[in-house]
């Protein structure tokens, strides 16, 4: 006991040595999450979501000011150094409101149901930082976003709009509480919306197509105006249905924006690796921020890409993003979970040049004048600049010839940054990100066979780190108990690892875990034909779009069955079954916003196919899986004489030649 007493003596005084060191601390100070901890010295009273806090607005009869975002969000950062930074806005909050911050990556789920208010009264997508505002009785009366901090002509500021919250709470309560009443009867209505079964057929490919070319940038390529995100669960599909159909217009649109995409200011053309977004049409300016996710479905799109069409850029493309990840985020066999768009303060400064700086770093470096020349030129990298200040973010001038002693001047230019501070890395281990790597890694076997092997080491770092007792977790900190369970993502994506794993190994306890994690999910996540996000006190529906990353109730659904095939199992294939006809009529209204879902489709009605073999065979029925290329192929090692394919329902094709086999398998799938 005494031991005991003089560890947590230890830890106190370290806690108050620390806080001395600044005018403020909060209760975020305890906490384990990097999001929250950066907010732990505003002068803000900001307390974690939790009971406490809950009861505390309502014994004080205070609004509840409810703020939602993550590490390495430019945009929270912002409204932090002009409002929760700000001494006269943090007295609002203190006096007037009980104020909540919760960090979206570690509580995705709050997000979810945060964000299906913020579009349910202003009637389109939020983002980060979330601002929600509550009555004592956690009934939403305000959703927004970034508010600024003083007032633009576009916006009215942080204080004009809580002031007036607060006024009418004091002033006005019948008004305030008829706003309340109305907000929560339209959010059980959309949240309780009955399941209803409709079936669907192959045609919703051709609607999605259509859907996917009228938002289509034909000029610089990709999805929608700006913002422009990178949409990698799209393109991920119309490669699979190109696969399936052969579809020029599926390929082509692929195609052309992975290609933009690569040769854009999105992807970090120095040193690899994706940013979240462009801020314009054409992917010249990201926000700095890189993603883990981001990266990883990337990943995967350009090696179904180059299983298609393999040339040397788009291998390139994959082996630079992988590196990149591993250089920057991956530490101890896991990867970290994203980077900060800010260094020292200032958005971009890292990623950016000048161009008499990179001029000289050339010059220094030995290059000759004209090469110099080219080298700029082809990235872009020139006096005027296409950043602020006359900087500039490098893109490939896809119409210049490839420079000499490229990869040498870009070694010169990493040098260059790293006179400036690397941004701020979250070093937060995500199971559902890692798991969208390590499926990620599998799929980029196309390019090297050492990918699949370091998936394999992932997904057995993920079982070893963050499962306990074996209970499934959600995150990992460094020196931090595990704390926070399971998420449907992370049962989600996780098994589809496991999958891959099996798949690549036939090791039988991936494939059995992958089982035992699914029948789990399926009891704490599925309800009256829905899926959600957790199962904690407060349950938010599982989304089916894909958002910033693939929707993880498709993904789950999908699991199942693939299960279901090499299971054997026509249980479990009649409740994914049903799964997707409680999803068909949502699907069929917009299906360009739900790709990972037609994915779903096709495997309904065209079938996952099983390959199965002896062992001393297994070479040969890999060999037919790449030939092919059909998407929804797996390997199956059966001690038996003959090769065989199925389908979940039937055996379709037998022979003990492959090249027999891959001709019956050809015709099954063009008839």
């Amino acid at each position: 006991m005494k031991t005991i007493s003089k560890i947590l003596l230890v830890l106190t005084l370290g806690i108050s040595m620390q806080a001395a060191q600044f005018k403020y601390t909060n209760s975020l100070i305890n906490e384990d999450s990097p999001y929250l901890r950066q907010h732990a010295h505003n002068p803000v009273n900001w307390m974690p979501w939790g009971e406490k806090a809950f009861e505390k607005a309502k014994k004080e009869h205070k609004l509840i000011f409810l703020s939602i975002g993550y590490s390495t969000c430019h945009w929270c950062h912002v409204m932090e150094r002009e409002t929760f930074e700000d001494e006269l806005s943090a007295k609002i909050l203190n006096d007037d409101f009980v104020s909540i911050k919760v960090d979206r990556e570690e509580r995705p789920d709050i997000d979810k149901y945060y964000q299906d208010v913020f579009y349910l009264l202003n009637k389109r997508g939020g983002g980060w930082p979330l601002t929600i505002v509550m009555t004592p009785e956690k009934k939403v009366i305000y959703a927004g976003t970034y508010l600024p901090g003083e007032r633009k002509s576009y916006s009215p500021s942080f204080r004009d709009v809580m002031s007036f919250l607060v006024d009418k709470f004091k002033n006005s309560p019948n008004e305030i509480k008829k706003s309340a009443d109305s907000i929560e009867y339209a959010i059980n209505q959309y949240t309780h919306v009955k399941t209803t079964k409709d079936d669907i057929s192959l045609k919703v490919i051709d609607s999605f197509i259509k859907d996917v070319k009228a938002s289509y940038d034909n000029i610089y390529k990709g999805i929608g105006k700006s913002p422009k995100f990178p949409h990698a669960s799209t393109f991920d599909t119309l490669l699979d249905i190109y696969k399936v159909t052969k579809n020029q217009d599926a390929l082509f649109m692929s195609e052309y924006a992975l290609k933009a995409m690569a040769n854009g200011g999105i992807n970090d053309q120095i040193e690899g690796g994706f940013f979240r977004y462009s801020t314009d049409g054409a992917w010249t300016i990201p926000h700095f921020e890189k993603m883990l996710y981001t990266n990883a479905e990337l990943i995967e799109a350009y090696s179904k890409l180059y299983s298609i069409k393999p040339t040397e850029f788009t291998k390139d493309v994959i082996t630079k993003t992988v590196q990149n990840m591993d250089d920057r985020f991956l530490e101890a066999g896991l990867y970290k979970s994203a980077s900060d768009a800010d260094s020292e303060g200032v958005e971009g400064k890292y990623f950016v040049f000048y161009e008499k700086n990179a001029h000289k770093a050339l010059k220094d470096s030995g290059f000759d004048e004209k090469n110099i020349e080219n080298i700029l030129i082809y990235l872009g990298i020139t006096e005027v600049g296409n950043f602020e200040d006359g900087k500039t973010n490098p893109i490939v001038d896809t119409e210049e010839k490839v420079p000499d002693n490229l990869d040498k001047a870009k070694r010169v230019l990493k040098k260059l940054r790293e006179n400036t501070k690397y941004p701020f890395i979250d070093d937060k281990i995500l199971t559902s990100w890692n798991s969208l790597m390590a499926s990620a890694l599998f799929e980029a076997e196309v390019v090297d066979e050492k990918y699949p092997k370091k998936a394999l080491k992932l997904v057995d770092n993920i079982l070893e780190n963050l499962q306990k007792n074996g209970v499934l977790y959600h995150q990992l900190l460094k020196g931090k108990e595990l704390k926070v369970k399971g998420l449907l993502e992370d049962y989600a994506f996780f098994t589809d690892a496991l999958i891959k794993a099996f798949e690549y190994s036939q090791d039988k306890r991936y494939l059995n875990k992958a089982l035992s994690l699914t029948n789990e999910a399926m009891r704490k996540f599925y309800i009256d034909g829905k899926w959600y996000l957790s199962d904690s006190d407060f349950r938010s529906i599982a989304p089916l779009e894909d958002a910033s990353y693939r929707s993880a109730q498709v993904v789950m659904i999908k699991d199942i069955y693939t299960l279901a095939l090499l299971k054997g199992d026509m249980d479990l294939y009649e409740k994914a079954e049903l799964m997707l006809s409680y999803i068909a009529t949502k699907i069929k209204s917009h299906p360009s916003f739900y790709p990972e879902a037609i994915k779903l489709v096709i495997i309904s009605k065209k079938g996952e196919i099983d390959l199965k073999g002896p062992k001393n065979r297994i070479a040969d029925l890999r060999k037919i899986k790449k030939d092919v290329n059909y998407p929804y192929m797996y390997i199956l090692e059966e001690e038996q004489d003959i090769l065989q394919a199925c389908t979940t329902k039937q055996c379709f094709a037998f022979s003990k030649n492959a090249t027999e086999l891959q001709d019956q398998i050809i015709t099954y799938l063009t008839h």
